[in-house]
């Protein structure tokens, strides 16, 4: 978007977002020239970042834990803080996903509804058939985004979860023995941030490739 209209877009946006009405701030956006696939790309866009993110948030609460259970000395309270902020840090982040995935759906339902709306309004059959393909097939093309995306998604709660268990585990016991207690949960909680990592590679590898079909259409 250019400057201006992002200037416009940020005002209208913090007006209506008071109101909580979504088809007021499309309606709203139209008129300054921005449109639903605009919006829809921007917060593909949006969401892909923060994935991105997240791995990195991730990524940093395993190389904590990793450098806990092979802790050697040292203050563990330190040790504890440090993880406890990644969690907190990977929680936000995750919150901030699941956000920004529910915006992308809302306003591919808006596009997709006005867009087959609008269809009816063509005279010329030849016309509506092929705008009516296109919207087939950016349905399809959405619908594969967003699996991919919720699919990710869901790999998050697992991953967090552990997390949540290992911080309060140390929070009550902070002594060597606890840090070897935990030591039997990290197979498994590595395995599974690998696995939300393949989901969020995939999921961000289709946001850039619906992006470019957006962008081509």
């Amino acid at each position: 978007m250019k400057k201006q209209t992002l200037l416009s877009a940020s005002i209208l946006a913090l007006t209506l977002a008071l109101s909580g009405c979504q088809s007021a701030y499309y309606s709203a956006m139209e008129k300054v020239g921005v449109h639903k696939r605009d919006i829809l790309i921007d917060r593909v866009e949006e969401t892909k970042e923060s994935q991105e993110e997240s791995q990195e948030e991730f990524q940093s609460a395993l190389e904590r834990l990793t450098t806990l259970i092979n802790f050697d000395g040292g203050e563990l309270q330190d040790a504890y803080n440090q993880l406890n902020d990644d969690y907190e840090s990977s929680l936000k982040a995750a919150d901030d996903v699941t956000t920004n995935i529910n915006k992308v759906e809302d306003v591919a339902e808006a596009l997709f509804d006005e867009w087959s709306d609008e269809l009816e309004q063509y005279k010329s059959a030849s016309l509506k058939r092929e705008s009516s393909k296109k919207l087939n097939a950016t349905k399809r093309q959405f619908d594969q985004l967003l699996r991919s995306m919720r699919s990710a998604e869901s790999k998050m709660e697992p991953v967090l979860s552990s997390l949540k268990d290992n911080v309060l585990y140390l929070k009550h016991n902070l002594n060597a023995q606890a840090v070897a207690a935990i030591k039997g949960e990290f197979t498994n909680l590595k395995r599974d941030i690998q696995i939300l990592m393949n989901d969020m590679n995939k999921s961000i590898a289709d946001s850039n490739k619906f992006i470019e079909q957006m962008n081509k259409a």
